[in-house]
């Protein structure tokens, strides 16, 4: 039985990756939560994971919003390469994440709300939606995933902060 109601129990031996400094997998620690936990999970509706998703923007150093016109997109640049998306899909507020491979993988299999990328690499990301699985940590947690991958791909010199230690928790 899972410890957070309507929420799947993680599959059996499932990778937990990321909180290892210098490891290229990012954050997937806190997403795989530990089994009975006191913690209640406050779940969120569409509306309130996309104004989550972008308030955790504001802090994030270099990223930039931008509007496209008419087409119900956001999309979070941080230097030009997009880290975000969020947007509607068919009449549901997703945002849209870049994560690595394997965490994707680890993440679609535990949390019913987390499919792959919506019109993007259904491999490197990951479309979230507001719904039973979902908290507001997880989606800080997810943002700030999402945004330390693209950073660590751009050259050192364009770099806003260290990939590898920006957002950890010691």
């Amino acid at each position: 039985m899972s410890a957070y109601p309507g929420q799947p129990r993680p599959a059996a031996g499932a990778a937990v990756r990321g909180g290892h400094a210098g490891d290229a997998t990012l954050g997937l620690g806190r997403a795989v939560r530990a089994l009975g936990s006191t913690e209640e999970l406050v779940t969120l509706d569409g509306q309130e994971l996309q104004k989550i998703a972008g308030d955790c923007t504001v802090d994030l150093p270099g990223a930039d919003l931008e509007h496209r016109s008419g087409t119900g997109w956001e999309i979070y640049k941080v230097r030009g390469k997009v880290f975000m998306l969020m947007t509607e899909m068919p009449g549901r507020p997703v945002v849209i994440l870049k994560a690595d491979p394997d965490n994707a993988a680890a993440l679609r299999e535990q949390y019913a709300d987390i499919t792959p990328g919506y019109h993007m690499n259904k491999r490197h990301w990951i479309t979230v939606e507001g719904g039973g699985t979902i908290d507001e940590n997880l989606v800080k947690e997810l943002v700030i995933d999402s945004y330390r991958l693209v950073v660590g791909g751009l050259p050192k010199s364009e770099q806003p902060v260290d990939p590898r230690t920006y957002g950890r928790h010691a």
